[in-house]
């Protein structure tokens, strides 16, 4: 889970460069953020006889968007001609040796039109988003060069590209990230026993990779995959310092719809051994397409093409798009029938023994109706003849690749109310209460393929503005597909609505889960996340660009808005494109397409209309006072307490590790530099106002410091288990922390006292013991607890008393509990999160308790109309601060982290600490009702604080 809204990133040059206002240019000209100008941010000029160039900016010399060329270049090949332009011109372009430091990684070509993508290579390892494009045509034989564009990094200049960090220690630490979390609630399921303790997450090494930070981050990029806890599917994108160790990056590479979500898990997931996908081709003596027809959910009676096995038997395999002639050309689709299985298992792998949907006849029954096969196989072909019938593209890779489609899904056993595709395989849910399987509707079908499609060409990162891009362009085609395939007009009332068609009873607006239609704008929706929320908002704001397209596609007409988003896609648009390089991709595209003056300007005005304009971010704003603006964290949080906060950054462009800065909660003064800026990342940092303490992360261990405010010596602290690490905590010289079996994912609670060196953890040598989620104050230890008796397990909120030695049990219903969340203990007593209903969504009950478990008092009750859903809390003397987040899989401002205030006495009802629309994270009390945390309205991640609750906010 990746707590931010930029790369995390470490350069080998380092700098003591001051902590105050400002932004890493370069990701922010990625689209990672979104904020500020940059090299993308340039508007396409007109074409002329002369070439128009866009700006770049500080960090690449090498333009953005070159239009109106007509350059000829010679070459043995496409990427050869390519490179050998880019070579001929330095002083345009500014790349040293294009031959050595550009690989080509394909060409599209569309008649005599010739795109060749170039993936930036620095001393052979590549550069994340470092893609550049050179658009050419043949005339009379030779090669014409058009126009360029793209993303360079002129200025990476690391010493050695040879890691330090083993590829064991880099699972090991990529595999922790993916399972802490920054809340959320200890659950039964989090300790797994005997034969099920087997590892839930799993990391694999892809290589190095360079982040484009300053001069460079070099790191492991590792793929974790598997479960959580409650059974959902994982496959993260983890990138981890090559020479420190430190996880700066991480994003989910599963590509959703974006439906509403699965019914709560009920068993651990299944995982499939099976990884080698299956391969069928037609015999000599069989045909190759069989007509079998079938009943899609609507109805409406279809054709299908089956493959005839040599036993008679009707596959669900389509060999129409293959030439007769030669059995391997062309493409195949196969539909699996994968009911029952686990998400899971068939994200990123293959499900053990799944077959194709298979008939002894030509007239399928409703079971193929009902399970979503007939509609999946359907849709499937209409895409692809989509794909190539407007735009001459051979299948989803445009080489004829095979394509596979899995439906019906289960998560924990229950239906999957999504569908998602995971770089290889469309894999559909199994619908569950009003929905039906998600292939019942064209425009999912379409969608998923055309994620396919994008991650063939311009491989938008799904993260940020890019991913939102990407989920609006897989949602504009798998419209467009939808209503050619379906025969529905653009004129109807329903036409700009997707997943419409998946509810059992519910009319099409009711059921859809997004509208391209709905009026979307920066200005007033675009909803700033960070990277722990969907992704960093790819489906929140999708519709803003999305929104655009489909104004252009209303005014301009389907065939000409097509190719025109297409051309974009393929020929301009590369990884890290933001709102205001797709829209200049759009423009650029649409010149280069032959498009009039006043067809022009309607690209720019719907653009205009929905507000991706040059300094658009600059319309957001937010109600709290901003202590650091535009801070590069990833999942390090903030400490507070005494009027002092500690937080972990690192320097203007990023291109340092993180060090500990300290500063005064008021916001007066400047921060301070706490810990060594020594090349290794200071992170999860932690203040009571007296000591700062925080973990350093090296390429071989993991430390532990701790320094007095005031100043002095630091010391490095060693707890009893040195691992992944979450939760670090201080008062006083207590210092706890929660460490981490990463293989079991089990947690343990320690602590050491940073004076006389004493430490351990709370529960020492107990077998199927989970403790979590500490707090510490005036030497005692509060913390979530799961253990077993012989009936089954429990759970409850534990307080150890260091001096004395003696463990307190809250009082509660320990067999019944199916949650317990954050603790804080305080003056006022101890806090927690404790969760009775599994049923209602994530509502959980807030409740304190005296040290020696007296007085108990509910301070937020678990339902009722101030009722909250708490995912993490923090407290005072004074004030109780709940970071409520609802169980929701569709993503709205509502649904976002948003952060409650109650005083300790419960006798005032919550209220809103912050009204800004975003997300609102890592909350941290100072004394007296002030809170600070890290805010991401803005599409920056802002350190904000407010003084007292806002009160009662608009429902928006």
């Amino acid at each position: 889970m990746q707590s931010s809204s930029r790369i995390a990133r470490k350069g080998v040059k380092h700098r003591s460069s001051a902590v105050g206002q400002g932004a890493a240019a370069l990701i922010v000209a990625t689209g990672l953020v979104g904020t500020a100008a940059s090299t993308a941010h340039a508007e396409p000029l007109p074409a002329t006889s002369a070439p128009a160039v866009s700006a770049a900016g500080s960090e690449t010399d090498t333009p953005a968007l070159v239009t109106g060329l007509s350059e000829r270049t010679d070459g043995a090949s496409a990427a050869a001609a390519a490179r050998g332009h880019l070579a001929s011109k330095p002083g345009r372009y500014h790349i040293d040796n294009p031959g050595k430091n550009l690989e080509s990684v394909g060409t599209e070509s569309d008649g005599a039109k010739e795109t060749v993508r170039l993936q930036q290579k620095y001393r052979g390892v590549p550069v994340l988003g470092g893609t550049y494009l050179v658009r050419m045509e043949k005339r009379d034989g030779k090669r014409v060069v058009t126009g360029t564009s793209g993303k360079y990094f002129t200025e990476l200049d690391l010493d050695s590209v040879t890691p330090q960090v083993s590829e064991q220690v880099a699972i090991e630490r990529a595999v922790a990230a993916v399972h802490a979390k920054p809340g959320g609630l200890l659950r039964k399921s989090s300790v797994q026993k005997g034969d099920d303790a087997a590892p839930r997450l799993t990391g694999q090494v892809n290589g190095l990779v360079v982040l484009p930070e300053g001069a460079g981050v070099l790191t492991r990029h590792v793929t974790v995959s598997g479960v959580d806890e409650t059974g959902m599917a994982v496959k993260q994108e983890v990138y981890v310092d090559a020479n420190a160790g430190f996880p700066v990056l991480q994003y989910s590479s599963i590509k959703t719809f974006g439906g509403p979500g699965a019914e709560p898990a009920a068993t651990t997931a299944e995982i499939g051994e099976t990884t080698e996908t299956p391969e069928v081709a037609p015999t000599a003596d069989n045909p190759l397409v069989s007509k079998v027809s079938g009943v899609r959910y609507n109805g409406e009676t279809v054709d299908l093409n089956f493959w005839k096995d040599g036993k008679g038997v009707y596959q669900m395999i389509d060999y129409s798009k293959v030439d007769p002639a030669s059995p391997y050309t062309g493409t195949m689709l196969a539909t699996y029938d994968a009911r029952g299985r686990e998400a899971a298992s068939a994200s990123g792998r293959w499900p053990t023994g799944i077959k194709y949907f298979s008939s002894t006849t030509t007239e399928v029954g409703a079971d193929f109706t009902d399970s979503g096969a007939v509609d999946a196989h359907w849709a499937a072909g209409k895409v692809y003849d989509y794909y190539k019938n407007h735009h001459g593209r051979a299948g989803l890779d445009g080489n004829d690749g095979f394509i596979y489609s899995l439906v019906g899904v289960v998560q924990g056993g229950q239906p999957f109310n999504n569908a998602f595709w995971d770089g290889t395989k469309m894999v559909y849910g199994q619908g569950g209460g009003d929905y039906r399987t998600f292939s019942a509707d064209t425009d999912v079908v379409g969608h998923e393929m055309t994620h396919g499609v994008i991650e063939h060409s311009a491989n938008l990162v799904y993260v940020g503005q890019s991913g939102a891009m990407n989920e609006a362009i897989a949602d504009y085609f798998g419209n467009a597909i939808d209503l050619e395939a379906n025969g529905t007009s653009m004129d109807d009332p329903d036409a700009a609505l997707l997943g419409e068609d998946l509810c059992t009873t519910a009319a099409p607006r009711d059921c859809a889960l997004r509208d391209l239609n709905d009026g979307a704008t920066t200005y007033d929706d675009f909803v700033g996340v960070t990277y722990r929320g969907d992704n960093g908002g790819v489906h929140l704001n999708s519709t803003i660009f999305s929104g655009a397209l489909w104004d252009i596609r209303e005014e301009l007409g389907g065939e000409l808005a097509d190719q025109i988003v297409y051309r974009a896609l393929s020929s301009y648009m590369t990884p890290l494109d933001d709102f205001m390089a797709g829209r200049a991709a759009m423009v650029a595209a649409a010149q280069e397409l032959g498009a009039t003056k006043a067809q022009v300007a309607v690209v720019e005005a719907a653009f205009d209309a929905h507000g991706i304009e040059a300094g658009w971010e600059g319309e957001l704003g937010v109600d709290s006072d901003t202590l650091i603006a535009d801070n590069n964290i990833a999942n390090t949080g903030v400490g507070a307490g005494g009027g002092k906060y500690a937080v972990s950054r690192s320097n203007h462009d990023g291109s340092e590790p993180y060090s500990v800065w300290m500063g005064n909660t008021s916001g007066s003064g400047q921060p301070e530099l706490v810990s060594s800026n020594n090349g290794n990342y200071n992170v999860y940092a932690d203040t009571d106002g007296k000591n700062v303490v925080w973990m350093e992360f090296t390429g071989t261990s993991i430390l532990a410091k701790s320094r007095p405010v005031a100043g002095g010596l630091t010391k490095t602290v060693l707890f009893s288990h040195n691992g992944p690490v979450s939760s670090l905590a201080v008062d006083g010289d207590l210092m706890v922390q929660t460490v981490t079996d990463y293989t079991t994912g089990t947690d343990h609670v320690g602590w050491v006292n940073t004076k006389t060196g004493e430490k351990g953890l709370v529960d020492p040598g107990t077998p199927y013991v989970s403790t979590a989620l500490p707090s510490v104050h005036d030497g005692k230890i509060a913390y979530a607890k799961l253990w077993y008796e012989a009936d089954g397990p429990r759970l409850g909120v534990e307080v150890f008393d260091t001096v004395a030695g003696t463990k307190t049990l809250m009082p509660m219903d320990h067999a019944n509990v199916m949650g317990i969340g954050q603790t804080q203990i305080t003056e006022a007593g101890v806090f927690w999160i404790e969760d009775n209903d599994i049923t209602d969504d994530g509502q959980a009950a807030v409740r304190k308790a005296g040290f020696d478990g007296s007085n108990l008092a509910t301070l937020v009750s678990e339902a009722g109309q101030d009722s909250v859903f708490p995912y993490s809390l923090t407290a005072s003397d004074d004030a109780v601060t709940v970071t409520s987040m609802p169980f929701a899989s569709w993503w709205a401002n509502e649904t976002l982290p948003k952060l409650f205030q109650v005083a300790v006495d419960g006798k005032k009802g919550p209220q809103r600490m912050s009204c800004s629309r975003g997300e609102q994270i890592y909350a941290a009390a100072d004394e007296g009702k002030r809170v600070l945390w890290f805010d991401g309205t803005t599409s920056h991640t802002n350190l904000v604080k407010r003084d007292r609750p806002a009160g009662q906010c608009d429902a928006s």
